[in-house]
Order: structure tokens, then sequence, then C-alpha cells
């Protein structure tokens, strides 16, 4: 049996040159993956000593470099983006990829990305207050020609996003979300929700399934709320690297499928194999596309 989910696909951002990051972008584009998404850092602690390129500028590399993939970021965050330069490139994105553009945002951890330009700690009640402005004020930037923004965070004014994205009225956003304000915001402006599962907990399989169940369900919740139907947004889940078990076998990887199928997601993202192991061990990636019918 086919699972009827779509298979998409993290590129890190350090593949080194740049070349061997856009040779990935391909490889996964032959393959068959919805989306490519790369991490939006400035660095990643588990690759600080390595290099690192800016989300961006290999974006435009990949968006001229490809035909059908879409393309993203799994997460851009306020943390060292301000939405006015940050809505102008991704409408610049969005032309140059011709509308194939994804863009997944989150609210951003304490790490090295919200210290790196020196600025004073936030409380976890302030960055969720910021994050909410910079998500409804990216919203509006990129669906206006022109707007002035007055916000406690952030300020626009008189700022111009011609000639606007290609994808009406905007280009999409995929929120992370977990608790029940960031989920609620994804209910508000997004057109998918993704997941990690309980992040930053060492748990098994059952438990993890169950996390991501009651996720997805307090989503449908938020969703309600909105007044929105359950079925508008798309729901992905990203096994991350230290999620290992669903590749251990072509049996266990359909199982994983199938209980994401019952939990209501439509998409799962998988890190792209890497000369350094990590990610989807290579020979399980015949089984991986098999399952989703790639």
């Amino acid at each position: 049996m086919t699972i009827t989910l779509d298979l998409s696909a993290v590129v890190l951002p350090d593949r080194h040159p740049v070349t061997a990051f856009l040779d990935d972008v391909r490889a996964a584009e032959r393959a068959g993956v919805r989306t490519v998404w790369t991490y939006d850092h400035l660095t990643w602690p588990r690759l600080a000593d390595g290099p690192w390129y800016g989300a961006v500028p290999l974006l435009a590399a990949a968006a001229v470099s490809t035909e059908r993939v879409r393309l993203g970021t799994l997460v851009a965050s306020p943390n060292f983006r301000h939405p006015v330069p940050f809505a102008k490139e991704l409408m610049t994105l969005d032309q140059l990829t011709g509308g194939r553009l994804e863009l997944g945002v989150g609210v951003g951890t304490e790490g090295h990305d919200a210290q790196v330009l020196g600025g004073v700690p936030l409380s976890r009640a302030e960055r969720a207050d910021r994050f909410a402005e910079w998500l409804a004020m990216l919203d509006r930037l990129l669906r206006e020609p022109v707007a002035t923004i007055d916000g406690t965070w952030f300020r626009a004014v008189d700022a111009h996003q011609l000639p606007g994205c290609l994808q009406q009225p905007r280009l999409p956003f995929t929120v992370a979300a977990t608790g029940p304000r960031a989920l609620r915001l994804a209910a508000r402006h997004g057109s998918a929700w993704v997941t990690y599962g309980p992040f930053g907990a060492d748990v098994g399989p059952d438990e993890w399934f169950a996390a991501v169940a009651g996720q997805s369900r307090r989503l449908t919740e938020a969703l309600e709320v909105e007044g929105r139907a359950p079925a508008e947004l798309r729901r992905s889940v990203l096994l991350g690297l230290e999620v290992a078990w669903p590749f251990e076998s072509r049996e266990r990887y359909r199982d994983a499928l199938g209980r994401l199928a019952d939990c209501g997601m439509s998409e799962v993202a998988v890190h792209w194999p890497r000369p350094d192991g990590r990610g989807v061990p290579e020979a399980a990636m015949s089984f991986v596309r098999d399952a989703h019918g790639l």
C-alpha cells in the first residue's frame, strides 16, 4: 500500500562548496520531493565550527537551478530578521522561483541567533509577543504594495513591495508551533503547520506519536476558533536528526507513515542524506521514496 503523505527534504546550508548544496537540491528535485527546505540560522550549534551559508542567497541560487520543486526556509524567525528587508527578499525570491517559494517561520530560540546581534535577552512571553507582531507584519507587507505599520517591536514607514509576490495574495506561510499561542498564529496566518514533535524530549516512538497527535488535535481546535476548516492547513512533520527509528527498515518507515496519517499529517520532511552520516541513511532512501509513491 502506498501512503499518500507528501515527502519533502531538508538540505542544510553547510554544504561546501556551495555547488554541493545545489547538487543536493537538484537530486531531491529529481527524486520527486514536494519541497526542499533549508535552515535559516546564522550558525547551528552542532556544526558551529564548519562552513555555514546564508539561506536567502542559497535559495536564490536554487531558484535558478531548479524547475519544479518548491523551496523554503525551515524556519525563519525574528531573532535576526527585520520584517521590512526580509519581506523584500521574500518577494524577490518568489519572483525568482516562479511562484515556488514557501516561508517556514517560528518564534526563534534563545540560542546564538538571538545573541549574535548583542540584544537584551527576552523572556518566553516577550519572544511570543515579538513573533506575533513580526508574523502579522510580514503578512501585511507581502500583501500590500505600500504599507506603514507602527508596532511595539518593529516599524515600517512607506515600505514598498512592488511588484509584489507572484503567488497571490502572498506566498504561503508554514508556521512551526506546538504551544497554544503559536498554534493560534498558525491557524490565523498559515497555509501549513509544521512540528518537530515533542521538541527537546528524549522519548520513545509511542510517546512521540502521541505528542504529534495531541499537537494536531490542538491545531484543529485553534482553526475552529479562527473560523477555518481543519483541512485548510497542510500538516507537516519534520523527522529530526535525532529521530532515527523510522529508517531502521522498510516496514518501520511504512508503519510511521501510517501512524502519522492517523494523526492528520499530510507531509513528512526528512533530512537529505549527507556525507557525514547525518540525515536519512543512503540505504534507506529507496524505501522512503517507494513509501511515498516516488
